[in-house]
């Protein structure tokens, strides 16, 4: 009986450590990369502004919501700053915006008014708006993972398909 006790907490504490190590790894990874979400901002103003600009500019505009709480949300922002080809392509076809979803700003308006049902999506999400402001598409970012990354080619494939053209 003593055995199957020392087996049964050998395994608890070797469940602790992995737990520990992976809490760990995340929060090293997480100080690497950049926070591009703005809690402070006010993102209606911002998303007038870009509507504007994305008229004058003959884009498109991406939004990319999420928080920097959120370690997918900065991976996929560490991942097309570095990735030259996703990178160019975003210079000259979009317009992009991070918005924000944290306890101390949640843009309850903004994710309202162009996803009603925002709180059933995980985040990051993308909402497509066309130069006028339209949504266009509203893209799940599950789909574009590839392990602890993205899939170029499926990233690619999301941007290309709601370009302006």
């Amino acid at each position: 009986m003593q055995k199957i006790i020392k087996v049964i907490v050998l395994c608890f504490v070797c469940i602790s450590i992995q737990q520990a190590n992976a809490q760990t790894k995340s929060v090293v990874e997480k100080d690497t990369l950049s926070f591009p979400y703005h809690p402070e901002a006010n993102a209606k103003e911002d998303l007038d502004k870009l509507i504007t600009q994305a008229a004058k500019e003959s884009k498109h505009i991406i939004i990319q919501a999420g928080g920097n709480w959120c370690i997918w949300c900065l991976r996929f922002n560490d991942y097309i700053h570095k990735t030259a080809e996703i990178k160019q392509y975003l210079q000259n076809n979009y317009l992009y915006y991070h918005l924000n979803y944290s306890k101390e700003n949640k843009n309850d308006d903004v994710f309202h008014k162009y996803v009603p049902d925002s709180l059933k999506l995980g985040y990051p999400f993308f909402i497509v708006l066309d130069s006028k402001g339209q949504v266009l598409k509203i893209q799940e970012s599950g789909a574009l993972e590839d392990g602890k990354s993205y899939s170029k080619d499926r990233v690619m494939e999301f941007f290309r398909t709601w370009a302006k053209k």
